[in-house]
């Protein structure tokens, strides 16, 4: 909803500020979970727990799918694996053909350990990277730091926190949602500055 998307002025600054979600700190993982069922049950698409450890089970309460990191680093495995195979087949049949006593141009176990360590090195290579793509990483700062959200969650406490750019927010709706499963600390997320409101 448009109640929480207003823009303000700094006094003094002249920087615009703006409320981008609302998060929720929980002293008892039940309730945090609790409050990811709540969250899914009611069709949020935008938001996220943050725990001090991993909570097993978490992930489902959430209805989390599996991550596809697995299998982009198994896909560009195979990529480096056929770039191995194509940089070797051409070297010694195409460019650089070397005639020895009759034997092959081409003899693939050879080139082993070339195959092996470009389908390791694509395969590491791209579960970097896309682990900072899909985790939206490279961001310097976040709301949730000015909150002093993760100040707590890195010490004794959990959190959920929804974006206001999910579809179906509205503080009022999140908050008494939130408090239902047991939270009693809410803390609006402002934004400085115009920068992307994604930073879950």
């Amino acid at each position: 909803m448009a109640d929480m998307e207003h823009v303000t002025t700094a006094a003094g600054q002249g920087a615009p500020h703006r409320t981008v979600g609302l998060a929720g700190l929980f002293d008892d993982v039940n309730d945090l979970a609790g409050a990811a069922r709540a969250l899914r049950d009611a069709g949020f698409s935008r938001w996220d727990c943050h725990t001090p450890y991993p909570v097993h089970g978490l992930d489902d309460a959430m209805g989390l799918r599996p991550s596809p990191i697995p299998v982009i680093s198994l896909i560009f495995g195979f990529l480096g694996f056929c770039t191995a195979i194509a940089l070797t087949y051409g070297l010694s049949v195409w460019y650089y053909p070397i005639h020895i006593g009759g034997k092959a141009l081409f003899s693939w176990q050879a080139f082993v350990p070339i195959f092996f360590g470009l389908f390791v090195l694509f395969g590491a290579v791209s579960a970097f990277l896309s682990m900072f793509v899909l985790c939206r990483l490279g961001r310097w700062h976040s709301p949730l730091h000015d909150s002093g959200v993760m100040a707590e969650i890195t010490r004794d406490r959990f959190a959920v926190v929804v974006e206001a750019a999910d579809p179906a927010y509205s503080e009022a709706k999140v908050r008494a949602l939130l408090e239902a499963s047991g939270c009693r600390d809410t803390r609006p997320l402002i934004e400085h500055g115009e920068e992307d409101d994604a930073f879950i």
